[in-house]
């Protein structure tokens, strides 16, 4: 590549946002070059999404052979190892990395390795692997965030672990303290406890998922310490101190625990230093957000920002969709986005998934709602299947049926809460659910069941006694 190159659409970062927003621009027809300072795929593919669902499907295999028994299959030992799971890891990585380079040059995108920084709004100076000068009608910033560090006990990536450095364990310690009860540190307590590690949750509010409302916060408790997982809520931690023998722990009441590994996981932090944004006219908050209007613009014209930056939602699939608004108001189109139907999972055993509004949360915007449940323990599949953990909950206006919310926890829930998202975003009602036919035996019956109780109909189980005059 010559020292300055022209392109109609620059996208900065490879993650979930930016590779998607780079493939949009070129289905379009426009000359595309993707920034990449480290690894295709961004965080979502190299140490956050992929590499930990990967680990969490291990640990969902040994959980359901664990129990093979009650199905009459007899397994005279069994063992796992660990070392081996985390090489699966390291080559399912690799190996969707390497698809998706392949994807990005079908497409005829340019694939520059180095750091992006601005020299003006249309101007990109990239230093590393691929030194240049770009110019582009339109550039996307979708570099996302990166984990968070703590002054009072940094992270060693040897005793204080992040969620980055704890995949790359090949050993498991005996025991595990995890500083947040966030989605990030309950995926991490799941998986690790399933594999046989004593595992803390120290929490600073006075719940762990809080942010998922009380229902599920309180089941998901529940079952943790079934599973023998130990919970500390409304607790800090104000100290570590690391030897030879693992960390001490002290908490803000006086306390103290001993472990021999510690992940903190209390948030992440939005990346746009580096970037000289002051050079493109752009200033971001205090925390690095970028501000963005519905189109995903900034307040530069012809400059855009995706993903995390935009400190919307922190999820891949939001950055995926913003992507492609981006793109589309990029290349002379005309995309909005919305955020009402937005669906999240926290892939804990058992899982859990949600979208639009909780109970708790209409109630806060003064809007009349109602809640229909139906435990899964009374479907018929779940019984087939031993997966009877858990329910479905949906979340509904009283006064026109309009569902507002809906939430699910147990199998497969990550899956089961597409038809949801659906419903949401084209502001169906309880008897769009009620009156289409849901396939039997299935999960997915369970939001059937769940609206007809909503309706106060229930088929499939019992009837609210009336009260007698």
């Amino acid at each position: 590549m010559s020292k300055e190159e022209f392109f109609d659409v620059a996208v900065i970062g490879s993650g979930p946002g930016g590779y998607v927003a780079a493939i949009k621009a070129a289905q379009k027809g426009k000359n595309v070059v993707l920034i990449e300072k480290e690894f295709l795929g961004g965080t979502c593919l190299n140490c956050g999404c992929i590499p930990t669902k990967t680990l969490i499907a291990n640990a969902q295999m040994l959980e359901k052979l664990s129990k093979a028994s009650s199905f009459g299959i007899h397994i005279a030992s069994m063992t796992f190892d660990y070392k081996k799971m985390k090489e699966r890891k390291d080559g399912i990585v690799k190996n969707i990395r390497k698809s998706l380079e392949g994807l990005l040059k079908s497409n005829g995108i340019t694939i520059l390795m180095g750091a992006a920084k601005f020299t003006s709004p249309n101007t990109l100076k990239v230093v590393g692997e691929s030194s240049c000068v770009i110019r582009a009608d339109a550039i996307i910033i979708a570099t996302g965030s990166t984990t968070l560090d703590i002054k009072a006990f940094p992270c060693d990536h040897k005793t204080i672990l992040n969620s980055t450095s704890i995949l790359e364990m090949s050993e498991l310690p005996k025991s595990l303290t995890i500083i947040g009860g966030g989605y990030i540190g309950c995926e991490f307590a799941s998986l690790y406890a399933e594999l046989g590690v004593k595992v803390t949750i120290v929490e600073a509010l006075d719940k762990i998922i809080s942010a998922q409302g009380p229902s599920l916060s309180k089941f998901l408790t529940q079952t943790f310490q079934k599973k023998g997982i130990q919970i500390k809520t409304g607790i800090t931690v104000t100290k570590v101190n690391t030897g030879a023998n693992g960390a001490t722990i002290t908490l803000s009441d006086g306390s103290s625990l001993e472990s021999d590994k510690v992940l903190v996981s209390i948030g992440r932090k939005l990346v746009t230093e580096g970037l000289d944004l002051q050079k493109a006219g752009i200033a971001p908050n205090d925390k690095g957000m970028i501000e963005v209007n519905e189109k995903m613009q900034t307040s530069v014209p012809g400059i855009y920002a995706i993903g995390d930056v935009t400190g919307k939602a922190m999820l891949a699939h939001v950055a995926s969709h913003q992507g492609i608004v981006a793109a589309v108001n990029a290349t002379g189109g005309e995309a909005l986005m919305h955020y009402h139907a937005i669906p999240a999972v926290i892939f804990t055993s058992p899982e859990i998934a949600m979208v639009g509004m909780t109970l708790e949360e209409a109630e806060k915007r003064q809007l009349p709602a109602k809640v229909g449940m139906f435990p899964f323990q009374a479907l018929g599949k779940a019984q087939a299947t031993g997966d009877i953990e858990g329910f479905a909950q949906v979340v509904v206006s009283p006064t026109t049926g309009e569902i507002l919310g809906a939430q699910v926890i147990g199998h497969d829930a990550s899956s089961l809460i597409g038809q949801m998202a659906l419903a949401i975003q084209n502001e169906l009602t309880l008897e769009c659910i009620t009156e289409t036919i849901h396939a039997h035996p299935t999960m997915s019956e369970g939001w059937l069941e769940a609206a007809l109780i909503a309706q106060e109909t229930p088929i499939h189980f019992p009837p609210k006694l009336k009260k007698s005059r």
